[in-house]
Order: structure tokens, then C-alpha cells, then sequence
């Protein structure tokens, strides 16, 4: 999950019921070797919006207790302060009244201005993924991804760029093949390396997820292939060590730069907590924003952010996959089609 900081507010949005999550994001590790992106921004009235957003879901979600004396360590309540009733009491009309009320958050009207050149020269759009909590689903994250890369595709953007990231390099079929789309000849995907998998030699089922996200990316290069596109877009690991060893960290940084025109700074980028995966677009709740800033000094910062996450990065191709050590075993490949089968997604 990306953090974003608005003057001092620390906003943090997670699936409500989602308790092993948040466990995992705030232990310390989260906060000392794990390589993610972190943005501030400066407005009074960004930082209200995501307030009230952060607020509106608050009054939707249960509490969550510490009980010592309980197996799981913690109770759920559900204050009767909230906006309407619990989930599990009468889930219809709860879920009406989380649209009603994210609806008139995420639909903001826009303002009328006076002709003439404006003085800004950088504009943030908030986007949200609310899945669970609207019918229908009015979310905005996934669509501005997807007009984004729309307009990547036509001939008139062949000089532009884009850089694409995700810990877990898994993206929602709509936006493989919309990245797989795009006019431009140089762009880079950039995600963790086994070894910088938050799973990384963990037991149980999950220890299967670093091999399973290594198939994954093998597929996303067999279909860039089959799309004449394997000189078109790089695929890098992040790697500084390894997890659980010494020094070792693990990547979860998310986002989408894009240079336009040749230009070599970005001027589009795509900030917040998505996974852009399958799973992150139907039971997650995240939010962000996309930025479009002309501000040269701020697409300075945004290039060497993008360009820094490659520091740590390098270049991996067929042949790497075809590598003794990267061949993924048949209990892992097993695993995965059975997830498919039962709906699921990672």
C-alpha cells in the first residue's frame, strides 16, 4: 500500500474486515527495509477531501478492540455512532448507504472557471477503488488508468513513454492488454524479484506466491512477445538483498509514470495504494491520485523518483526464465489454476 501525506495527515485506507493486512502493514519492517513511495502534498484542500473520505469510511467500518483474553486478540464492535447498520445485520441496506454516502464524495462536480489562461500548473485528481462498498460501482481508479493508457495507444504519442510498477506484477487483464497497446518504443516495467517478495520463504501456501508472481511475469513477456512488442518494453526485478536475511528488503512501490512527447521528465504520474491486480479491483478499498503537472521542477522530482526505483533494478528477459533456478515447479502452477477456477485471483 502507497502512503500519501497531506500537510501532517496520514491517511491509511484498507479493507475494513481485512485484519491479517493490517497486521502485516504496520509491522516493523513495513517501516524500515521495504522500499515503497511516499508523496506530500501541500493543500488544505486535498488534505480535507481525503479527510472526509478517510471519515466517510470510518463510519462504515467496525471498530477494532484489543481483548487479551480472547484467541484472536481482539473484538469487533460496531458503534451505533456509525452511519447505518453492520454488514452482517442487513447487508442491503447497508451497502445502499455506503453508496449514498461515497457517491457524493467521488463525484465531485467540476467548477466553473473564467475564461483565460489558468495559473496552475499542476492539477491532482483524486481516484478511489470502493468495490465493495457501492452498487453499482461507480470507482474511479481503474477507469482514469485505463483512459490514461487509451490515449497512449494512438500514433500521435509513439514518442512518448511510460514506467509501470507493482510488487506483486499481476495487472488487471484490461490493463495488460492496454500496456501491451500503447504507440510508444520505450517503456519499462519494474517489479520484485523473488527474493524482494514480501512471501519470500514463507510457510504454507504462501511461500508458493514469489514462483507463482515469477510465472506471472514470464507470461507478461511471452505476451508482449507474441505482440511484437519485446523491444518495445523492458521488464526489471528489484532486488537489494533478501528477505529475511540481514539487509535484506522487499519491494511494494505502485505507480504509472508517463513522459510525453519525447520528453524525458515525466508529466503524468499515478500516485495511491492499488495493487492494480484482478483482486485489488474487487475486494480492496484504495484510494489515490493522479497528478498532471507542466512544473518542471516537480517533474524533476518525479523522474528521479521513477529513475531511483531502478537503482536496485535490473533487466531480466526469456532466458533468465528459462534458468534452472526460475522454472516453476508443477505444485505451484497447480495452485494458481485452481485459484482461477474457483474465482479467485492474486
Amino acid at each position: 500500500m502507497m502512503r500519501l501525506l497531506f500537510q501532517g495527515v496520514y491517511i491509511s485506507i484498507r479493507q475494513v474486515i481485512n485484519v491479517n493486512s493490517h497486521r502485516a502493514n504496520l509491522s516493523n519492517d513495513y517501516f524500515t527495509n521495504r522500499q515503497d513511495r511516499y508523496h506530500v502534498f501541500s493543500s488544505k484542500e486535498i488534505t480535507e477531501y481525503f479527510f472526509r473520505v478517510h471519515s466517510a469510511i470510518s463510519s462504515l467500518s467496525f471498530l477494532v478492540t484489543p481483548d487479551t483474553q480472547l484467541p484472536a486478540g481482539f473484538v469487533l464492535e460496531w458503534p451505533s455512532s456509525n452511519s447505518t447498520v453492520s454488514p452482517l445485520a442487513d447487508p442491503s441496506t447497508y451497502t445502499s448507504a455506503s453508496t449514498r454516502i461515497l457517491n457524493e464524495l467521488i463525484n465531485i462536480p467540476q467548477k466553473s472557471t473564467a475564461p483565460g489562461p489558468s495559473k496552475s500548473n499542476t492539477t491532482v485528481y483524486p481516484v478511489s477503488q470502493l468495490t465493495p462498498l457501492l452498487k453499482p460501482d461507480t470507482s474511479t481508479e481503474l477507469p482514469a488508468i485505463r483512459s490514461i493508457l487509451q490515449i497512449l495507444s494512438s500514433p500521435d504519442f509513439k514518442s512518448s513513454s511510460w514506467t509501470f510498477t507493482a510488487g506483486y506484477f499481476n495487472p488487471d487483464p484490461s490493463l495488460t492488454s492496454l500496456l501491451l497497446s500503447t504507440a510508444s518504443t520505450s517503456n519499462t516495467v519494474i517489479t520484485a524479484s523473488p527474493h524482494a517478495n514480501g512471501f519470500y520463504g514463507s510457510k504454507g501456501v504462501s511461500g508458493l506466491l514469489p514462483a507463482a508472481y515469477t510465472l506471472l511475469s514470464r507470461r507478461f513477456l511471452e505476451s508482449a512477445a507474441k505482440s511484437n512488442r519485446e523491444n518495445d518494453i523492458v521488464l526489471k526485478e528489484w532486488k537489494n538483498g533478501v528477505v529475511n536475511e540481514p539487509k535484506g528488503w522487499t519491494y511494494h512501490a505502485k505507480g504509472l509514470w508517463v513522459s510525453l512527447n519525447g520528453e524525458k521528465e515525466p508529466s503524468i504520474s499515478v500516485v495511491g495504494s492499488s495493487n492494480y491486480t484482478k483482486r485489488s479491483y474487487s475486494l480492496d478499498l484504495e484510494i489515490g491520485t493522479v497528478i498532471v503537472t507542466s512544473d518542471e521542477g516537480l517533474k524533476k522530482r518525479l523522474r528521479e523518483e521513477r529513475d531511483g526505483l531502478q537503482d536496485y533494478a535490473e533487466r531480466v528477459g526469456m532466458d533468465d526464465f528459462l534458468k534452472v533456478e526460475r522454472r516453476v515447479g508443477l505444485q505451484v502452477r497447480i495452485a494458481m489454476w485452481i485459484v482461477k477456477m474457483v474465482g479467485g485471483a492474486l
